[in-house]
């Protein structure tokens, strides 16, 4: 199961899990934040899927320490992408609509790209340009200055911790990019999520009240999913399909995301679609898929 050594065909179906995966963890994010509180969330799923995904590597041969020169990387992803992206998200779910919020998420290569270009010395062609401003256009398309409640203090907060999230998000990818790796992105997973699990812990007990929760069915549903599908099967079939699948392909196909998560928010949550989220959503993505396609 965890052999990286796979066909391209298998590849591409892993990729469509994954893209399935984390599109409908957005509303079933939801559903467990209107029952405990978002570092709590975060808190309890990374620990979780930290004894999942130790067993998997035990019964694997692949438990092993991280060397040193991959702690750097373990950090970074540990930190802005497990705990920072992870916990503004959950904290963003508790005062906006799934489905918005996927959009939003997402816009993450927005900001990667002129990141890349800062410091990583990457190339800023035309065409990035070009769908830098069209995906930002959407985002004020969006919000819609005219039109958008600026005297909601819970919609002004939730928007903005996703934006944070998708900006943390970036980080991590930013340096994962620059990083040289020894061990491979499965075996350090289970290091990341523990260095994750320490920290949202600590956060929670210092900032949140203890959680109290009322298992209902739905909740242990929405974390046996949130745990097995959307964290350790999502993160370790895109670790394969990374090697696998070209970039390109990835960067696009990713994009598939969102539209699963505005989807299910509607048949899971009975969320509505409107108009302007319909092609905020369209002007975001196709600007995201300019910005990363690559002309060969």
């Amino acid at each position: 199961m965890l052999n990286n050594d796979i066909s391209r065909a298998t590849a591409l179906i892993l990729f469509a899990v994954v893209i399935f995966a984390w599109g409908l963890n957005w509303p079933v994010t939801k559903v467990i934040v209107a029952e405990v509180t978002p570092l709590w969330t975060v808190a309890i799923r990374t620990g979780l899927a930290c004894a999942v995904l130790a067993v998997l590597l035990w019964l694997s041969g692949q438990l092993v320490l991280p060397q040193r020169g991959d702690i750097p990387v373990v950090v970074a992803i540990g930190f802005f992408h497990m705990v920072a992206f992870s916990a503004l998200m959950a904290a963003g779910l508790k005062y906006v609509p799934a489905g918005r919020s996927v959009v939003l998420g997402y816009t993450t290569p927005l900001w990667v790209t002129p990141g890349a270009w800062l410091f990583l010395r990457e190339d800023m062609p035309p065409r990035r340009l070009i769908g830098i401003a069209l995906g930002l256009c959407g985002l004020i398309f969006m919000f819609n200055p005219l039109a958008f409640d600026w005297s909601d203090r819970q919609a002004l907060i939730g928007n903005g911790l996703l934006l944070l999230s998708a900006l943390s998000w970036s980080v991590s990818i930013l340096y994962v990019r620059a990083h040289k790796w020894i061990s491979t992105p499965f075996q350090l997973g289970l290091w990341q999520t523990m260095l994750a699990t320490a920290v949202l812990t600590a956060l929670a007990l210092v900032f949140e009240p203890w959680p109290d929760i009322h298992w209902s069915t739905p909740i242990v549903l929405a974390f046996t999913y949130n745990v097995l599908i959307g964290t350790v099967l999502g993160f370790w079939a895109m670790a394969v399909v990374n090697r696998s699948v070209p970039a390109t392909t990835t960067s696009l196909g990713i994009l598939g995301t969102p539209v699963v998560g505005i989807v299910g928010s509607t048949l899971v949550l009975g969320e509505t679609i409107d108009l302007s989220l319909v092609v905020a959503t369209a002007m975001i993505l196709t600007g995201v898929a300019i910005g990363t396609f690559s002309r060969r």
